[in-house]
C-alpha cells in the first residue's frame, strides 16, 4: 500500500466555545475523539494531533495522518466521532511532513 499524508482542520461548533454550554454528550464525544486518534498514533496511522489552547472562534485543532487514498482519507476524517456527531467541522487537504523532531 502506498500511504499519503494528509491533515484535517478541525473546528469546534461555535456554541461549544462557551465552556458552560457543554454537556456530558460533547464530553462523551470528545472523549471518543481522543481514543480514536490515540489508538491510531499507537499503530501508526496518526503522525501528529493537537488543538490551540484557545477557546476563540480562531481556534483549530488538527490531525497529520498516513491513508492510501483522498477518497479513504475523507472517510478516516468523516468517521472521527467529533466530525460525525457534528460537535466539530473538518476540512481535509493533502500534505506533506518536511520535518520532525523524535526525541529518541
Amino acid at each position: 500500500m502506498d500511504e499519503k499524508e494528509f491533515i484535517y482542520v478541525l473546528k469546534l461548533r461555535n456554541d461549544l466555545l462557551n465552556d458552560s454550554n457543554w454537556t456530558e454528550i460533547e464530553n462523551k464525544i470528545v472523549e471518543e475523539h481522543f481514543q480514536r486518534l490515540k489508538i491510531d498514533s499507537e499503530n501508526g496511522k496518526v503522525i501528529l494531533a493537537g488543538r490551540t489552547l484557545t477557546n476563540t472562534p480562531e481556534g483549530f485543532g488538527i490531525v497529520i495522518f498516513k491513508e492510501d487514498s483522498l477518497k479513504n482519507a475523507e472517510a478516516y476524517m468523516n468517521n472521527d466521532p467529533a466530525v460525525k456527531k457534528k460537535i466539530m467541522t473538518a476540512n481535509l487537504f493533502p500534505y506533506s511532513v518536511a520535518l520532525i523532531h523524535a526525541d529518541k
